[in-house]
């Protein structure tokens, strides 16, 4: 999915309704926080939790390199970031 000039750059927010995931903020950080972190070994498209539909989607737009890419690739960085522990 290229872009049409003008058009901005796809975030979280489109690429879950892409993936027909909710898209609202609180359950896109819901998603993340529930899923991660995902095993380094474990491709972002092989991922146990994407249905066929969404894992063939991710792999393709990382396959076309395209605008989509990036939005993939900082989703796919933040399942692989390790929680962090706040001092008490």
């Amino acid at each position: 999915m290229t872009l049409i000039p003008g058009e901005t750059q796809p975030g979280f927010t489109e690429l879950f309704a892409q993936l027909g995931l909710p898209n609202d903020e609180a359950s896109i950080a819901q998603f993340i926080g529930q899923h991660m972190p995902l095993a380094d070994d474990v491709l972002l498209h092989e991922a146990p939790f994407w249905s066929p539909q969404q894992a063939q989607l991710l792999k393709e737009e990382i396959r076309l390199d395209d605008d989509w890419a990036i939005v993939v690739d900082q989703l796919n960085a933040a399942l692989r970031s390790k929680p962090r522990l706040e001092k008490i």
